[in-house]
């Protein structure tokens, strides 16, 4: 049998470090170092084969990257039995973690529309758990502040790089207004665990068939509807607005909320819209500052959700109005 070669890039002085550190723990390395997709910030994960098992090594470096939030939201997720991977070795002060390996079978691949009512109530069954069980004790707040930061990105970076051809007086004249609504709106609903990247490609089907959950280091307390929205307004799968609207309804029911249904499906576009216009401002920074591709190409779906979510409320038309007729739209 041809022994594994386990010698990294000579030039990844990360991978030289990481090796070192795995060996001084005494672990049995089986395999070299295998990338597996990231997300969007200059973390790195790679899978390996260590005592016979198949594990995730994160590299977070520092003074960047750093491993301690991931560490505390995964306990807190695993102590009301929801799945994130066990964290298994750190080392904390070099940003190394050796994770309990979820497998790569995305919901992305998962969910198409003939079996998304199969998937949907195990979902959102997680998403029940996390507003409802898992501890916000000294978890940043998604404060008006930090919505604001976000939804800046769209003028920041979006209009400021991507489509510079827009009126900025007029458009600047109408968003601290704008944007003032849409907060005010997130902030008036019950407060809970929010993961903040809840989709299809941070949700894993397991070996052990229950649902994997990654990426959640970001996580605050904030708006119930967060999660709910940014599972429903995907960046890989677009559903009917009438689906859309049923399943807002169901999980208004599952929560029990004390919550007009109108009143609550205002919240779930509002929340939306807050956060698809991050997600526009966001990927144009990743492309433009970050140098990574492909982000560019997913704004069309988020735009369309902003416009489609404006088409709703005639007090936004003006902002619709900048948004489809000038030359900002995708």
């Amino acid at each position: 049998m041809k022994t594994p070669d386990l010698t990294p890039v000579a030039s990844d002085t990360r991978l030289v470090q990481a090796q070192s550190w795995l060996l001084s723990l005494g672990a049995d390395l089986q395999s070299g170092f295998s990338p597996v997709a990231g997300d969007a910030s200059f973390r790195r994960y790679f899978r390996i084969i260590v005592d016979g098992q198949s594990r995730i090594l994160m590299d977070a470096p520092p003074p960047g990257e750093e491993v301690e939030p991931f560490e505390d939201i995964a306990l807190r997720l695993r102590s009301v039995n929801l799945h994130a991977p066990e964290v298994l070795h750190a080392d904390r002060r070099n940003g190394y973690l050796l994770l309990e390996d979820l497998g790569d079978k995305l919901y992305r691949d998962l969910l198409t529309k003939d079996n998304i009512d199969q998937h949907m109530p195990d979902l959102f069954a997680v998403l029940k758990n996390m507003a409802l069980k898992v501890d916000t004790d000294r978890l940043p707040t998604f404060d008006a502040s930090l919505m604001r930061t976000e939804m800046d990105l769209f003028p920041g970076w979006y209009l400021g790089h991507h489509r510079k051809a827009v009126p900025r007086e007029q458009f600047d004249a109408i968003w601290d207004g704008f944007c003032s609504q849409v907060i005010a709106s997130a902030l008036a609903q019950p407060q809970c665990f929010v993961h903040r990247d809840f989709h299809s490609c941070n949700l894993l089907r397991t070996a052990r068939n229950t649902i994997g959950i990654i990426d959640f280091q970001d996580a605050v307390k904030g708006p119930v509807s967060y999660d709910l929205v940014s599972l429903l307004w995907d960046r890989y799968i677009g559903w009917p607005r009438s689906r859309i609207e049923v399943w807002a309804e169901t999980f208004r029911h599952l929560l029990e909320l004390d919550i007009s249904a109108a009143q609550w499906l205002r919240y779930c576009d509002l929340m939306g819209l807050q956060r698809n216009i991050k997600v526009v401002g966001i990927f144009s920074r990743l492309y433009y500052r970050n140098g990574k591709q492909g982000y560019i190409e997913m704004i069309p779906r988020f735009y369309a959700y902003i416009l489609s979510t404006l088409r709703r409320y005639p007090e936004y038309a003006e902002m619709l109005d900048l948004m489809e007729h000038t030359k900002c739209g995708p």
